[in-house]
C-alpha cells in the first residue's frame, strides 16, 4: 500500500493567486508519485500521450526499472525465477502473492493440467473461421466465446468465482492456442493429455497427429516454459492496461482478457517478435547484414534492426539474458546452426553486443529477438508466434484483473485535451 509524504507538490500557474497542492505518494520501490486526482475540481487535467508518465493504478504484482534492467515479479527477479522456478509456479505466485509450499503447488498443477479440455461445442465454433484467418483473430473471438460456455462463474464480485475463471483461463489458453494453428493448416485437433507437462502438452497438441506416436524433447519443453514464464506478465504495459480499463466496466474476465488480446495483436506490442523474422526475410542473407546495419545506423533512412532495444529497458532486457541461453541450447538441440535465417540472427547478436553505436545507444537484443529464433527453429510459424505471447501473458493478464476488482477501482475515464472547432450554429444544406 502507498504511504502519502508528509511535503505535498506545489503547483504554480500563471495568473492564479494560489498554488495548488498535491499530495506525494511513495510505493515500496520506485519513484515517489504525484497525485493529479484533485486536479479536475480546480479547472484543470494533465495532458500525458500514451500516458507514459501516468500511474493508473496501484499494485504489487510486478515492478520494472528500465535502467537497472531489473523485473521483479512479487519481489522475485525474473532471472532467479527462470532459472530455479518454472512457468505454473510463477502462475500461482502472480495470482497468489507468495511462491507455493510442495502441497499447494501440487494441487494448483494438479487443477491446471485437469481442466485443459474445453467444451466440445468449440470444435464446431472454429469451424465458422477461414483456413487462413490470423490466429489472433481467432484467438480474439474464441477466448471472448468463452463466458458463453462457462457463465457458472462470472460472479465477478466472488473471489472463488474470479480464481475459478483465472485457473480455467490458464488451462484452456494453449489448448485454444493449439486449435487455431491446427485449423490452420487443416489437420485435426488434438485433445490435450494431463499426464503430460504445461509446455509439453503445449508442443504436443500444436504438432502431434493421430497416425503416428509424437514425443516431446525435453530440450524443446523446457524452452517453451521458459518463453511462457518469461512472457508471464509485463506491468502496466498495453495490453494489461487493456484488460484493466476492460474490466473496470465490469466486463466478464473472459471479455477483458480478449480485449488484451486484441491490444497484444499491435505489431508495436506483442507482434515484436513477428517482425524479427520479417526483417531477416527482408535482409535475405548474412552477406547482406552490413549494409542493413549501415542503414539502420542512417537516420534519415526508415530501416530498423527489429528485436533490439526496448523502449522500458534502457539496459539489458533482462529477459534477454535468459533467452539467449535457451536459445543456444535449442539450436544444439536440433542442429540447425546452418540454418541461413538462424545464421543471420546469429551474426546480428554478435554485431549488437560488439559494435559501439548499438552498445553506446544500448541497443541490445531483446525478449522479441531470441524468443523469435527459438520459435522459428522448433518450427512453429510467424503467425503464431503472437498466440504464444498471449498464452503466456494470460496469468498477468488475470491477475492484475483479480487485483482491481478485489480492491478499490473507478471505471477508466481518460480526459482529452481538445483541438476541434469551437461551439458553431447549425446551417440549413440549401445555405451551406
Amino acid at each position: 500500500m502507498s504511504e502519502q509524504n508528509n511535503q505535498p507538490a506545489e503547483l504554480a500557474i500563471p495568473g492564479v493567486a494560489d498554488s495548488i497542492e498535491l499530495p506525494i505518494y511513495s510505493g515500496n520501490i520506485g519513484p515517489d508519485v504525484i497525485d493529479v486526482g484533485k486536479l479536475t475540481s480546480q479547472g484543470y487535467f494533465t495532458y500525458d500521450p500514451g500516458f507514459v508518465s501516468t500511474a493508473s493504478c496501484e499494485s504489487a504484482i510486478t515492478y520494472i526499472d528500465g535502467d537497472e534492467g531489473t523485473l521483479l515479479h512479487r519481489g522475485y527477479p525474473i532471472e532467479q525465477l527462470a532459472d530455479k522456478s518454472d512457468y505454473l509456479e510463477l502462475c500461482y505466485l502472480l495470482l497468489n502473492g507468495e511462491l507455493p509450499g510442495a502441497t499447494a503447488k501440487a494441487e494448483f498443477v494438479h487443477t491446471i493440467k485437469n481442466h485443459t479440455m474445453v467444451n466440445e461445442q468449440l470444435r464446431t465454433f472454429f469451424q465458422g473461421f477461414r483456413p487462413d484467418a490470423h490466429p489472433m483473430a481467432i484467438m480474439c473471438g474464441v477466448v471472448g466465446a468463452l463466458s458463453s460456455f462457462y457463465h457458472d462463474s462470472l460472479d465477478i464480485d466472488n473471489p472463488q468465482h474470479r480464481m475459478i475463471t483465472a485457473h480455467r483461463l490458464i488451462a484452456k489458453m494453449p489448448t485454444l492456442a493449439a486449435m487455431s494453428f491446427k485449423h490452420a493448416q487443416g489437420q485435426p485437433f488434438i485433445y490435450p493429455r494431463n499426464d503430460l507437462g504445461y509446455a509439453e502438452n503445449f508442443l504436443h497438441m500444436m504438432f502431434a497427429t493421430p497416425c503416428e506416436e509424437y514425443k516431446v524433447s525435453p530440450t524443446l519443453a523446457k524452452a517453451m516454459d521458459r518463453i511462457f514464464l518469461l512472457h508471464a506478465d509485463h506491468e502496466q504495459n498495453a495490453s494489461t492496461s487493456t484488460v484493466r480499463l476492460a474490466g473496470s466496466t465490469g466486463a466478464n474476465p473472459f471479455a477483458s482478457v480478449a480485449a488484451g488480446i486484441a491490444a497484444l495483436w499491435g505489431p508495436s506490442h506483442g507482434g515484436a517478435n513477428e517482425a524479427v523474422l520479417t526483417m531477416l526475410d527482408e535482409i535475405g542473407s548474412v552477406d547482406n547484414i552490413p549494409e542493413y546495419v549501415r542503414r539502420a545506423k542512417d537516420k534519415n533512412d526508415p530501416f530498423r534492426i527489429m528485436g533490439f532495444g526496448h523502449r522500458v529497458y534502457k539496459n539489458y532486457d533482462p529477459r534477454a539474458k535468459v533467452m539467449q541461453q535457451t536459445c543456444h541450447e535449442v539450436l544444439e538441440e536440433l542442429g540447425v546452426q546452418d540454418n541461413p535465417v538462424l545464421a543471420m540472427a546469429k551474426e546480428l547478436e554478435r554485431i549488437a553486443l560488439e559494435d559501439e553505436y548499438f552498445v553506446e545507444k544500448r541497443l541490445y537484443p531483446n525478449v522479441d529477438f531470441y524468443s523469435g529464433i527459438i520459435l522459428k527453429a522448433i518450427g512453429i510459424p510467424v503467425e503464431m508466434f503472437t498466440v504464444i505471447f498471449a498464452t503466456g501473458r494470460t496469468p498477468g493478464w488475470i491477475a492484475h484483473w483479480c487485483e482491481m476488482i478485489g480492491g478499490n477501482y473507478k471505471i477508466g475515464r481518460p480526459r482529452q485535451l481538445y483541438t476541434g472547432s469551437p461551439k458553431r450554429d447549425f446551417v440549413d444544406v440549401a445555405d451551406r
